[in-house]
């Protein structure tokens, strides 16, 4: 009889520690793509010149991750006439980055946002 109490308890145990190195895997995983989404989320945002455009652009970045860039323009900024060597206008840009992906059956998702001056022609008022 105490042998079987032993074998159970030894056998909770096990399950107990097989499951608790299940989720620490999971959990590193987890961290890994997290890691990876805020590292291209962050070259995503670099790769925006100062020749910005209001709109989304989006698309596969490989590896079952997904990008979505928005850009809106914030405020515009026209140099006094007469200045030479200056760009028509200066604006401030809100740029928005989200990557997404699927793990585990959920949809994960990393958002970066920023702001960036851009420079072109007054925008219609």
């Amino acid at each position: 009889m105490e042998a079987i109490v032993a074998f159970t308890i030894a056998a909770l145990a096990l399950a107990v520690l097989y499951r608790g190195a299940a989720e620490g895997l999971r959990a590193t995983r987890t961290a890994g793509d997290v890691e990876q989404a805020i590292a291209r989320a962050r070259s995503h945002l670099a790769a925006q010149g100062v020749a910005l455009a209001p709109g989304d652009q989006q698309g596969d970045d490989g590896g079952g991750f997904h990008w979505h860039v928005r850009t809106t323009p914030v405020g515009s900024f026209a140099p006094p006439a007469g200045q030479t060597g200056q760009p028509a206008s200066v604006t401030l840009y809100a740029l928005s980055v989200s990557i997404s992906w699927q793990t585990d059956g959920h949809t994960r998702e990393v958002h970066l946002d920023s702001e960036r001056l851009g420079t072109g022609p007054l925008p219609a008022r």
